[in-house]
């Protein structure tokens, strides 16, 4: 089932590659079974389409669970400044809270 729906999720991609979200699906469905595929579309999604928010949060992430702390940490600070500037507090806080975490967990170090 899964399989079925990524390649459904994948086919929805290439008939609109210019739908964001379409690539951030790819990317959530893939986590489940690979990781690396899933950092890989999301740094495509982060360089093709700078502005869509959802990107930051989970690369982020994916960077922290890898130990790429550095990488981690300046998606998070991207994140929160795009954030700011579209004006969206639930995620600015979000993204901050994330990144403080990261923090800590880089002073333990």
């Amino acid at each position: 089932m899964q399989v079925d729906r990524l390649k459904l999720l994948i086919e929805f991609l290439q008939d609109e590659p210019q739908e964001p979200f379409n690539r951030y699906a790819v990317a959530m469905e893939l986590l489940k079974v690979d990781a690396q595929k899933s950092i890989e579309h999301l740094e495509i999604l982060l360089n093709e389409f700078p502005d869509y928010l959802p990107t930051y949060y989970q690369l982020a992430q994916l960077y922290f669970d890898k130990d790429a702390l550095e990488e981690a940490a300046e998606v998070y600070k991207s994140g929160i400044a795009l954030a700011k500037a579209q004006k969206n507090q639930k995620i600015e806080k979000e993204l901050e809270g994330a990144y403080q975490m990261l923090k800590d967990e880089m002073e333990e170090w």
